[in-house]
């Protein structure tokens, strides 16, 4: 039974924070994932073949080194010689991290790179990584912690699979309202538990729907994008996750997007926690008018597979393979670019304006 409540400490805080009663969901994602020796404060490294799952980092170094083009272009827009910082939040194991920093070019200031990551197994890992593997590069790596902790942010804020992993709700459809939908201990396992009364929802209205659907709210995902817009006086901030809006988010996912995955098999959400990644679609309606009250300005949104074409992907590719030593390493790197581009059709790329000054008023 010990073995089927997941980490001992994890299962103790859960049954603290309900006390007997019911348990908002999003403070059971938060315990389960991010409390220590949660699922991502483990031992066992999250992300990756030897972990839960992974991410379009992982599907193709391309991925990195046409995100490397879009910071570039980013810098020389605000300014070539002024300071330029990238902040990553949530890095995981620093693949994206990495693979960018070898396609940023030497010439010009050193870049920095800011890690913001809450998990202090991550962390360790990930400056050890760094260490070994970002030497040679034009990239100094550090880390924060939290976005806006030195003070006003002039760059990039990046964030790939970020909204998704942040504590989220979940409510139900009952007769005329949507009602939070909690967990609750019955003894021996978790179970579903619906609330009284009507959910409070801030921000935009919910969608109407059928009685008896689920769907998660991202309240910290949104309560995010409201910190860049306080922290963000000049640049960009570009969120690659999976998603759509809020009707076809309720009307398409009657049962909710919620999904749990421990070694890249899926499992019941509720089972064991603190030894799966729990995750929700993003409601990219909701984030993008998070963003809207929060005073930045949307300068693009669309597939993920749309924006590294533009960004440069296609002379990337064509450059690898030619570079390829043998025809079999380029049909790998091809297989690889395939399955970034279809593997993650549900992917969008959201990028986010600070309202700062021009290039031209400050020339």
């Amino acid at each position: 039974m010990a073995a089927a409540l997941g980490p001992p400490e994890v299962q103790s805080r859960l049954l603290a924070a309900a006390d007997g009663g019911l348990l908002r969901f999003d403070r059971f994602v938060e315990i389960a994932l991010y409390s220590p020796g949660g699922f991502y404060d483990s031992a066992t490294a999250p992300l990756g073949r030897h972990g839960s799952f992974y991410t379009a980092a992982h599907a193709s170094p391309l991925f990195g080194a046409t995100l490397a083009r879009r910071l570039l272009a980013e810098r020389e827009r605000i300014g070539a010689k002024r300071p330029f910082r990238v902040i990553e939040v949530g890095p995981g194991d620093g693949t994206l991290a990495l693979d960018t920093a070898r396609g940023l070019p030497p010439d010009g200031p050193r870049w920095r790179w800011t890690f913001v990551e809450r998990s202090a197994h991550i962390r360790s890992a990930l400056a050890e990584r760094v260490r070994r593997d970002g030497a040679g590069t034009a990239v100094d790596f550090d880390f924060a912690p939290s976005l806006g902790g030195e003070g006003a942010v002039v760059g990039a804020v990046v964030g790939n699979e970020f909204l998704d992993a942040q504590p989220f709700r979940r409510v139900v459809r009952a007769a005329g309202e949507w009602r939070e939908l909690g967990v609750r201990w019955t003894g021996d396992r978790w179970d579903w538990a619906e609330g009284e009364g009507a959910a409070s929802i801030p921000g935009d209205a919910f969608p109407d729907a059928e009685v008896g659907t689920r769907a998660e709210l991202l309240e910290r995902a949104e309560g995010f994008v409201r910190e860049v817009g306080d922290s963000l006086a000049e640049g960009v901030a570009i969120f690659f996750d999976y998603g759509a809006g809020s009707d076809e988010l309720v009307r398409g996912h009657p049962r909710g997007t919620l999904a749990a995955v421990r070694a890249h098999q899926p499992v019941e959400p509720l089972e064991a926690p603190g030894s799966a990644d729990l995750s929700a679609f993003v409601d990219f309606t909701r984030i993008r008018s998070a963003a809207r009250r929060a005073g930045l300005r949307e300068r693009a949104f669309q597939r993920q597979s749309m924006a590294l074409g533009e960004w440069g992907f296609g002379p990337l590719l064509e450059s690898a393979v030619d570079r390829a030593e043998t025809a079999e390493e380029g049909v790998r790197i091809r297989l690889a670019a395939k399955n970034l581009l279809f593997g993650f059709d549900t992917f969008y790329a959201l990028e986010l304006e600070a309202p700062g000054p021009s290039p031209a008023a400050t020339s």
